[in-house]
């Protein structure tokens, strides 16, 4: 569908918008700015920095996306912002840019659904099909993995990693890594068990649930270290083949944190 740019709207020169672009009333598109098919900028948007942008997005009004970082130590450098394809940005939100400290590069992938008031620090990445509530607050250098959800006016501490399909209660405050599949609340964040609901909507087997509740176990109820857990789960996936992948997720994550893991 063709696109339009309000009268009022004030696109640089540089700024490269696919036919299919909508720009609303009173919005700025900055000249480093490239913005793919059928995307919707609402009115009162600030869209700047070096940012790219995919195929059908929506930001809806008074968003500020691809600002500087707010990080003391950026002294100006081209750092970059990323949206993929069909991500909905609700009032308020803001998106900074990376920083030459860490990759260079803020992400937000592909669906992701980013309530008002939300803000995404430099250097997160964000993966796809997450959902962050109304007024979340990520730090700096944060990685969220695909399907999990953050619920409102959570706080998360810089360099945290939150899993694929984990479920955040809403007001929690969060300063260490959550593993995959986990769900809780609290301040601080304390696990409760695994995201069961969520994981069957999303064509769980049972039998791969069952096996990572086993998994979870090792984790929080055997008083097990980390690379303990780990050993463990690898015993368990030659016991379970069917849940090898699912469980391997937990592996890699394991394996990778380095600010540990939240505990009860």
């Amino acid at each position: 569908m063709p696109g339009s740019i309000h009268a009022t709207a004030i696109v640089a020169p540089g700024a490269k918008l696919a036919a299919g672009v909508t720009v609303g009333p009173y919005s700025i598109i900055g000249e480093n700015v490239s913005i793919g098919d059928d995307t919707v900028v609402g009115p009162h948007c600030v869209i700047d920095g070096h940012t790219t942008i995919g195929r059908g997005n929506t930001f809806y009004r008074f968003c500020s996306i691809g600002g500087m970082p707010q990080d003391k130590k950026y002294g100006g450098e081209p750092t970059r912002l990323e949206i993929g394809d069909g991500n909905m940005v609700r009032e308020y939100v803001t998106i900074n840019t990376g920083t030459a400290q860490d990759v260079g590069v803020t992400r937000v992938r592909d669906d992701n659904w980013i309530m008002a008031y939300v803000h995404i620090a430099h250097d997160c990445q964000v993966a796809s099909h997450t959902v962050i509530a109304n007024n979340v607050q990520l730090a700096g250098h944060i990685h969220i993995d695909d399907y999990a959800i953050i619920g409102g006016s959570t706080a998360v501490h810089q360099f945290v990693r939150i899993g694929a399909h984990t479920m955040v209660g809403g007001t929690s405050s969060i300063r260490q890594d959550i593993p995959p599949y986990v769900i809780g609340a609290g301040d601080p964040f304390r696990p409760v068990g695994i995201n069961s609901e969520g994981l069957g909507r999303r064509g769980f087997d049972a039998d791969v649930v069952a096996a990572l509740k086993e998994a979870y176990k090792l984790i929080y109820r055997r008083k097990l270290t980390v690379e303990q857990a780990c050993q463990e789960i690898i015993t368990l996936q030659a016991q379970q083949p069917a849940a090898r992948d699912a469980l391997q997720v937990y592996v890699d994550f394991l394996a990778a944190s380095t600010r540990g893991i939240s505990r009860p």
